[in-house]
């Protein structure tokens, strides 16, 4: 780089770290934002009809994993937001519209734990599963369960020949 670049990038430096004052956070809540749309997207693509499906005996119906997000979303930003949940979504909801409001419920829920976290309020600590975490740490553990779970809701979804919301065609 010559001088005058290297002098350019030194003097854009300060203004490029005022945009992101909260880098932490705003990665949370970008992560967010692509899981629950597809979480929430390939619980409606599934038709009430299949809701009950197990790929095996073994395993959650397509119903009970969509609960099991929701239950998940409201236990762990509750967490974040210092708030003890008791969520039941995966043993008391059965129908695809319990089910649908249960997971939109709890997207709400989180929704208002990431718009609210910065990043001074995420270095807080916080109990989580019995362990002492930050704050932010919960909503990215959220981020990776909802993930976790969108990779069983793909694989459901593939099963019945439907294709997930992430492998849709781009507009």
């Amino acid at each position: 780089m010559t001088g005058r670049l290297l002098l350019a990038a030194a003097l854009a430096m300060p203004a490029l770290f005022a945009q992101a004052a909260n880098p932490l956070s705003a990665d949370a809540k970008a992560l967010w934002a692509q899981i629950k749309t597809n979480n929430l997207k390939a619980a409606e693509k599934m038709p009430e009809s299949e809701y009950g499906f197990k790929p095996t005996p073994e395993v959650r119906s397509y119903g009970q994993l969509v609960a099991h997000i929701a239950d998940g979303n409201m236990l762990i930003c509750g967490g974040a937001k210092g708030e003890a949940q008791r969520p039941a979504a995966e043993k008391t909801k059965t129908t695809k519209a319990e089910i649908i409001a249960a997971l939109q419920e709890s997207i709400a829920y989180c929704d208002a734990a990431y718009e609210a976290m910065t990043d001074a309020d995420g270095l807080k600590m916080i109990k989580l599963f019995g362990r002492d975490r930050t704050k932010i740490t919960a909503l990215f553990v959220n981020v990776s369960h909802a993930n976790e779970h969108y990779g069983n809701q793909v694989t459901y979804l593939r099963l019945k020949g439907i294709v997930p919301p992430s492998s849709e065609p781009r507009r």
